[in-house]
């Protein structure tokens, strides 16, 4: 029963039109970036990055190296955007709707119905940062050719890694993707079980997130970054690091785990409270 449940909350969810906004809009901006990279000068200006540090550009300007630049400017921009749409939006629009009077009317508990809700929307997280990562490596490969993952500043560290360990990499900085886009779907999930509009709830995950990012880069605050959720949530980028700092990851990744259950808790709590069916 609970996975018929869920089947009907993922079919509810993927029934939606705006649920493929976010997919949409990934296809494009990678598109945009890969045209605009390819007949730019940042070809050259990547080149000169190599040269200077004493390698070469063959086989660097590839798949891979265009699949991760679009990834990171995507997963700082658009990514929180479209998860925390989705999490705000999944039971605060049933309630807008009334629907959720109807549903609530059925012998089934709250906890159980906003945990079959979070899960679909954790579903919803898991695909879009797979998708993000397979169409860009699909895109990059219509302009540029296979070989060896060039990463470097301002986000990432400057690193050279042959084509294997390249997408090992690449591959690892999705998975660990992963839970950023489900504390924030969380995140946005919480405020939905409170009384208000679905845009709301939107608006006050990604204003949390963002001051959070505001005070993790100012340089007087630098001692107390780990307070920061944007921290965390960003320790996937570390994936591309020379040595990965696999305890800087677990010690995140632990912390993004109490931030997801504090997150549905406190959304449980306040949607058990609420007086819908009145």
């Amino acid at each position: 029963m609970f996975l018929f449940q869920l089947r009907n909350e993922l079919w509810k969810l993927f029934g939606k039109k705006r649920t493929y906004i976010g997919f949409l809009m990934f296809l494009l901006a990678q598109n945009a970036i890969l045209i605009l990279f390819r007949f730019s000068h940042v070809p050259k200006q990547m080149t000169r990055l190599l040269e200077i540090n004493g390698l070469s550009s063959t086989g660097y300007i590839s798949i891979l190296t265009l699949g991760t630049m679009m990834v990171v400017l995507i997963a700082y921009t658009m990514l929180p955007l479209y998860v925390a749409l989705i999490g705000g939006d999944l039971v605060a629009k049933e309630a807008e709707d009334g629907t959720m009077r109807m549903i609530l009317c059925r012998p089934i508990s709250r906890i159980r119905l906003l945990l079959l809700k979070w899960l679909a929307g954790f579903i919803f997280a898991v695909t879009l940062v797979l998708v993000l990562g397979l169409f860009g490596l699909l895109f990059a490969s219509f302009w540029f050719p296979w070989g060896g993952l060039f990463v470097g500043p301002p986000v990432l560290s400057f690193s050279v890694y042959d084509a294997a360990e390249g997408l090992r990499r690449y591959a690892l900085g999705h998975l660990f993707m992963i839970p950023k886009a489900a504390t924030i779907m969380t995140m946005g999930f919480m405020f939905s079980c409170f009384n208000m509009k679905p845009a709301a709830a939107t608006i006050l995950a990604l204003s949390l997130l963002m001051i959070s990012g505001i005070l993790e880069q100012v340089p007087f605050f630098s001692d107390f970054q780990e307070w920061f959720i944007s921290y965390h949530v960003n320790v996937w980028q570390s994936l591309f690091d020379p040595r990965i700092p696999w305890w800087k990851i677990g010690q995140s990744m632990s912390i993004l785990i109490g931030y997801n259950v504090t997150f549905l808790l406190v959304g449980c709590t306040a949607f058990h409270v609420r007086d819908i069916k009145s």
